[in-house]
């Protein structure tokens, strides 16, 4: 049995809808009862997890192999994530799917390090395991950026003209999918991308063409970038953590583009221009009315 954590996120809800298509039985763990009920209502096997209660999540666990691990986006992440490990190896999980981020191992901005270090215990728990380390989402333009775009059709950054090989969820999921139900990927650790780096400016571009409408991108000074995200009410650690990785791709560390999406799954990723065109054809992007 696979159990699922950080199933109401992009990726978990999207390994999820995978799962499901695929008639894989699986156990998803929400942290609200609000979602467990509405998941629930789906026909999903739900339950609330909360991961500052081991022992809660250690009952739940019981019985399950697989585990795909991902924490809430918290200050306290990898301290939650830990305690999530440790009840996987008391319950008997014998393998690990942990969502992680590009160049994790590098430990060169502040959310690698995060992750880097429950990497580095689940490599020591004597599980086996396999390390998911994408990009940035595609998804996270709609997340992120939708309201301005929606509003303004404009998208505000301060990661520079620096290329991102950002990478679609669905690609993500899959190869999550595999490592979860597919044999011989223990021990390995997956570098995930688009099929290429492209720049705010292009990704702007792309938007315009596929949307019909002009859509701009404006570069911020990192002070007022971090300034903006406070005063959405973002927790200051937090935003220092989002504000670093703009730093990051600043340096044109995110440019890398890898083929491991296609060795484990067998298909290409899907391009932003792609993602754009699909998601064109509901409202995520619909000019607000006047």
């Amino acid at each position: 049995m696979i159990f699922v954590t950080g199933a109401g996120g992009t990726v978990g809800s999207e390994l999820i809808r995978q799962l499901q298509a695929k008639s894989i039985p699986f156990y998803a763990g929400y942290h609200s009862a609000e979602k467990v009920a509405a998941a629930s209502k789906r026909g999903i096997e739900a339950v609330k997890i909360d991961f500052k209660q081991p022992a809660n999540l250690q009952a739940e666990l019981v019985g399950c192999e697989k585990l795909f691990l991902l924490g809430p986006n918290t200050v306290d992440q990898a301290e939650l994530e830990q305690n999530a490990l440790d009840a996987a190896k008391y319950a008997g999980v014998k393998h690990i799917v942990k969502q992680s981020v590009m160049h994790a191992q590098d430990e060169a901005y502040n959310m690698a390090r995060m992750h880097r270090a429950v990497e580095k215990s689940i490599e020591a728990s004597g599980t086996a395991w396999t390390l998911l380390r994408p990009n940035s989402f595609m998804q996270n333009t709609v997340t992120f950026m939708g309201d301005t775009i929606r509003g303004e059709n404009t998208f505000y950054t301060a990661s520079g003209d620096a290329g991102v090989s950002i990478v679609d969820v669905e690609d993500i999921a899959a190869v999550a999918l595999e490592a979860l139900t597919v044999p011989g990927h223990e021990g390995h650790a997956y570098t995930l991308t688009g099929p290429e780096a492209l720049t705010h400016d292009q990704l702007a571009g792309i938007l315009t063409e596929t949307l019909g409408r002009t859509i701009t991108h404006i570069e911020l000074s990192p002070d007022d970038y971090l300034q903006g995200m406070l005063a959405s009410g973002m927790p200051a650690e937090l935003a220092e953590r989002m504000l670093d990785l703009e730093r990051y791709i600043r340096e044109g560390r995110p440019g890398e583009v890898t083929g491991d999406i296609t060795a484990v799954t067998g298909r290409t990723p899907r391009s932003f221009g792609e993602f754009a065109r699909k998601t064109a054809a509901t409202d995520v992007w619909a000019a607000a009315m006047s």
